[in-house]
């Protein structure tokens, strides 16, 4: 059983940090007109700091998830594992205000598929580290 949370773990981690570390990315450096031209409408609402807060978020959640559990798991850095646990439930929390954000400006029908993907994803690996800890990696 602990081989396959293990390969689930890492599919999960790779996918997550992967998109979030992409979405991450272009929030903090493209204007947000470009992110506008994009389809995220609700940029010019929240504004500058709160996009740039966003894409920070997403980057600490995604490094999180990767260098907790190496750190634990492979530097002996024990301390590390809960971390990884917190970067992955931060995760959750962001695509759970995505969600309602999104629902509120009647986004939905054009955003469920990836929210829904990612909030899932996001709690099954909160799951897997919260239970396996830094046995996983």
């Amino acid at each position: 059983m602990q081989i396959a949370a293990v390969i689930v773990a890492w599919v999960l981690t790779i996918f997550l940090a992967f998109t979030y570390f992409k979405a991450g990315s272009f929030k903090l450096t493209a204007p947000l007109s470009k992110l506008q031209e994009a389809g995220m409408g609700w940029t010019a609402k929240v504004g500058n700091g709160g996009v740039r807060a966003i894409a920070l978020l997403e980057l600490l959640g995604a490094a999180g998830i990767v260098l907790a559990p190496i750190a634990s798991e492979f530097l002996g850095f024990q301390w590390a594992q809960p971390w990884g646990v917190a970067a992955a439930l931060g995760l959750v929390l962001v695509m759970v205000v995505a969600i309602i954000m999104h629902a509120a400006r009647k986004e939905t029908k054009y955003t469920w598929k990836i929210n829904l993907a990612l909030l899932v994803a996001s709690i099954l690996l909160t799951i897997l580290l919260a239970v396996y800890g830094g046995s996983l990696f």
